[in-house]
């Protein structure tokens, strides 16, 4: 695919995101205990957003061996109500970018609708789009990140909101090159 500079550009305006959840859908009750994302300008990180969230629902074990958040980090964090409507400014209606989209959106569309808002931004998929352009053994974040020449270092927390979305960002970005160049 060839693109204008136009065209590159507003794909790289984009703000990239990922959240962690108390299990693995919406509809069974589960909320976002965590968002991070990163606004991307021009291919460039220029803001964030990060925030735990008490949801004040209990997390699923199996959620948290994967990402390793507790009830107990949660106490005194700030509510959805507290969040979510600071989120959606964050976001207004830039294009949305997150690896496995479909599964990080329907929770954000669940959360919005709580409070009366609809999500109408453009949505992007880097596992979608890695699956595409790139023949690797899996597909997961930290695979496509490493092979496209992504660093880990220590301070890294894999499955931690905004450290996946800076990892997401990388991935966009280079899938980006790919694609448009």
């Amino acid at each position: 695919m060839s693109g204008s500079a136009s065209e590159k550009e507003s794909r790289l305006d984009s703000i990239v995101f990922d959240i962690e959840t108390t299990g693995l859908s919406p509809n069974q009750g589960h909320r976002i205990i965590e968002l991070g994302a990163v606004r991307l300008s021009a291919g460039q990180v220029v803001d964030e957003f990060h925030s735990l969230i008490d949801a004040g629902v209990a997390i699923d074990p199996r959620a948290q061996a994967v990402h390793g958040i507790s009830r107990a980090m949660l106490r005194g964090q700030p509510q959805p109500e507290q969040v979510i409507p600071g989120f959606r400014s964050f976001i207004g209606t830039v294009r949305l970018v997150a690896h496995n989209a479909p599964f990080d959106t329907r929770f954000l569309r669940a959360e919005f609708a709580q409070f009366g808002h609809g999500l109408p931004n453009c949505i992007e998929c880097t596992l979608k789009l890695s699956r595409r352009i790139l023949v690797l053994p899996n597909y997961r974040l930290d695979t496509v990140y490493r092979h496209l020449g992504g660093k880990v270092d220590g301070a890294m927390q894999r499955h931690r909101a905004l450290d996946d979305a800076k990892m997401a960002a990388f991935v966009w970005l280079k899938l980006q090159e790919n694609e448009l160049d």
